[in-house]
């Protein structure tokens, strides 16, 4: 099934309220030191990030956040049509030479002709062409496991949902956060997010970046394929999914925005991979041995949010 032709789909933006770095690294501090026994926030150079499996260098230029779809697209039944191509992108979000584009959504179903989570993570050049650096993790439904893989060059569809930071990909100025020992009951990104609400209220402040869990154990979930039942409700959400506990190291690329303003947004989305010998890779939730627990980040802050093809018939459930 081809992706649907961007020209057609509503795109909506608004522009955010962006601190300077310096303000915000300190406001992160704060807020994370009541959450983490230690936590240090600070201004630096990025360093490079392929050598974290990132398609491009940096998280500097024309940064902006991207939500499309959503879960209304997935539940309480998919909407198989909705199928997206991200090498549309960075044109769809005014940036006409090409872009960077990482963040957390849904596996493009007719690679496997099944549902699957989805870490993308490519490069779109000026000319059309790509650096693919996106993994899908999906589950098998004879006994629960699940696997994580790469998918090739040939195929840049993102189905229903996702929540992405798109940039030039060039180094520059970025938050680097480092974080060890949880001592309160948030986790790292809501943590983060929760922190920006509490400072800058009824302004909007939206973030994207990468970050490793570095010791400890972290629990995911992977999406199973679409549910013959709708679903209607976080409960049932929670009875379809498949949770699992992973090791360490593990990647997540990951959005946040500190409030929705007005577009009907999931206020933030990390998936990720593991580096052990178990191929493991699926939707962050928490770390779950908070005493071991470390974690490093770097993040950038984001001039816009856009907004493509927008749910027209909406609801809440289903985005924690």
């Amino acid at each position: 099934m081809s992706a649907l032709d961007s020209q057609s789909l509503p795109v909506e933006h608004k522009a955010l309220h962006v601190p300077g770095l310096d303000e915000v690294a300190k406001v992160l501090e704060a807020g994370l030191a009541k959450n983490f026994a230690e936590a240090k926030v600070e201004v630096v150079d990025c360093p490079d990030l392929r050598a974290w499996g990132l398609a491009a260098e940096g998280l500097g230029g024309a940064t902006r956040l991207f939500d499309v779809g959503g879960v209304p697209y997935l539940m309480p039944t998919p909407k198989k049509e909705k199928l997206y191509d991200m090498k549309d992108y960075p044109k769809l979000t005014d940036m006409e030479k090409g872009g960077f584009v990482i963040g957390a959504g849904a596996g493009p179903w007719p690679y496997l002709n099944r549902n699957a989570e989805m870490m993308p993570n490519l490069a779109v050049n000026e000319d059309g062409s790509i650096i693919q650096k996106t993994k899908i993790s999906r589950t098998f439904d004879e006994d629960d496991r699940y696997a994580c893989m790469d998918l090739p060059d040939s195929e840049t569809r993102n189905a229903l949902l996702g929540n992405l930071f798109l940039s030039e990909g060039k180094p520059g100025k970025v938050l680097k956060i480092c974080c060890k020992n949880r001592t309160g009951s948030k986790n790292f990104v809501s943590c983060m997010r929760e922190t920006l609400v509490d400072h800058y209220g009824e302004q909007a402040v939206g973030m994207g970046g990468v970050f490793k869990i570095l010791s400890g154990k972290v629990k995911i979930h992977v999406m199973p394929d679409f549910s013959p039942c709708p679903i209607t409700s976080d409960a049932e959400v929670n009875q379809w999914l498949k949770f699992y506990e992973v090791p360490t190291p593990f990647t997540v690329l990951s959005t946040f925005i500190s409030r929705d303003p007005g577009l009907d947004l999931r206020v933030e989305h990390s998936h990720g991979w593991g580096e052990a010998e178990v191929s493991s890779g699926g939707h962050y939730h928490y770390d779950t041995t908070p005493q071991q627990v470390q974690y490093l980040g770097y993040y950038n802050l984001a001039d816009f949010i856009y907004r493509l093809d927008k749910p027209v018939d909406t609801h809440t459930f289903g985005r924690d």
